[in-house]
């Protein structure tokens, strides 16, 4: 059972641990605004090309000019 739940942990974090915590943020943030009675369409869409943005920055190598 313990590898089961390694599996999922490894699924759902994978290789970034930060990815994961804003893409929990984000539904976090949907939830709420959209418990407000509020439109909450965008802020997925948003939320995720920035989540996606930071983690190509992280990984692209650093370049000295």
């Amino acid at each position: 059972m313990r590898g089961f739940w390694l599996g999922i942990w490894e699924f759902v974090v994978g290789d970034d641990w930060r990815v994961a915590l804003g893409i929990v943020a984000m539904l976090a943030a949907t939830a709420l605004i959209a418990a407000l009675d509020l439109p909450a369409w965008w802020l997925s869409p948003i939320a995720t090309l920035a989540i996606l943005h930071r983690a190509v920055r992280r990984g692209a190598p650093r370049t000295s000019s």
